[in-house]
């Protein structure tokens, strides 16, 4: 952490369990660690509850359960009971700062990921057929996905400040895209290609001269961050993007940020079996048929559940979906090499 709980005379600080209003938890439950978790540690308690542990801590009340709490009568997240804080001091003053938070253990969900790929293995082994006919289609699912993003931002909307973001905050957001595709080139040339494209729509979006209604978001939106329930989708890991500092991750943003995380998404599940495969040639097209399709549900799923309709927003959605492309690439390049093409295949498709 920035910062060490001890005080001024070393002494450690305590640490404080709080329990929101209103709900109860049942103690002496076995914990069990869950494997897989990266950023944070997770305990499975019984069949009721996880607690997460913040592994990296900043001071202050942590992203994810500021807005868990803030849905907490949402039915499309994880119900908050309880958290573990402890002082840290900055600026010479202790700050409550989030350790880790109990929420409902969803025992019956499936990792929207895991449904998703399942849907594309279908499709790639009867590859002559269309996404909507090969058996295991996830359009409805996309699209029930989609009025469950646009209920919680309309919920997000209510509970917790919003604004507008000015002409000069625009260019500033553009321009940090940009700083993000000089970087991207310089260490991946393989992007040079399409450096055109993407700068002309970089440009287009400091140039937008309509209000930009910005709130709190999600902030790292994918598949992998949603579950499927027996009664709908879920919504998980509100922290934010990991490598960003805490600041950036508590400043209010564009919905559609959110959404083109998860259209973003959509390509990764329908291109990444295709990594290292001798048959990847016969089924890109499957590929891409499978990832329109469910970016078009999830998109009118969006509007239909009361969201901003993502197609009359075009300049926008555009901009945020290419920069979080070239940030794969960057992570790709950086992580996983042979993954590289998923996010460069992506950009030639939507540069075309």
């Amino acid at each position: 952490a920035p910062g060490s709980p001890a005080g001024p005379e070393g002494a450690r600080a305590p640490v404080r369990f709080r329990r929101l209003e209103g709900t109860d938890v049942r103690a002496g439950q076995r914990s069990l660690v869950l494997k897989g978790e990266q950023s944070n540690t997770s305990l499975v308690y019984g069949e009721d509850y996880v607690l997460k542990s913040f592994r990296r801590l900043w001071p202050g009340l942590n992203p994810d359960l500021e807005l868990t709490a803030a849905l907490a009568d949402s039915p499309y997240v994880a119900r908050p009971y309880a958290w573990i804080e402890t002082d840290v001091p900055q600026d010479g003053r202790p700050v409550p700062t989030t350790l880790a938070m109990l929420q409902e253990y969803m025992r019956s969900a499936t990792d929207g990921w895991v449904l998703a790929a399942t849907s594309v293995r279908d499709l790639y082994a009867n590859p002559g057929l269309s996404p909507a006919d090969a058996g295991g289609d996830f359009a409805g699912e996309a699209e029930r996905l989609g009025a469950a993003t646009a209920a919680v931002h309309r919920a997000l909307a209510r509970e917790l400040p919003t604004d507008v973001l000015s002409p000069r905050a625009l260019c500033d957001l553009a321009q940090s895209m940009l700083d993000r595709l000089r970087l991207a080139t310089f260490e991946v040339p393989e992007l040079q290609p399409y450096v055109g494209v993407l700068r002309s729509a970089y440009e287009s979006l400091a140039q937008v001269d309509e209000p930009l209604p910005i709130q709190r978001v999600h902030g790292d939106y994918h598949l992998g961050q949603v579950v499927r329930t027996d009664g709908g989708w879920v919504l998980l890991d509100f922290e934010g993007e990991p490598a960003a500092p805490v600041e950036e991750r508590r400043r209010p943003s564009s919905p559609l940020r959110d959404i083109a995380g998860m259209l973003r998404s959509f390509d990764y599940a329908a291109r990444y079996q295709l990594v290292g495969s001798s048959a990847a040639p016969e089924l890109a097209p499957a590929a891409r048929s499978w990832a329109q399709r469910n970016r078009d549900a999830f998109s009118a799923g969006y509007a239909y559940g009361g969201g901003i309709d993502p197609e009359k927003h075009q300049t926008v959605l555009r901009a945020f979906e290419y920069d979080k492309a070239v940030y794969e690439v960057l992570y790709e390049a950086h992580n996983r090499p042979s993954w590289l093409r998923i996010p460069l295949d992506s950009i030639a498709a939507l540069t075309a």
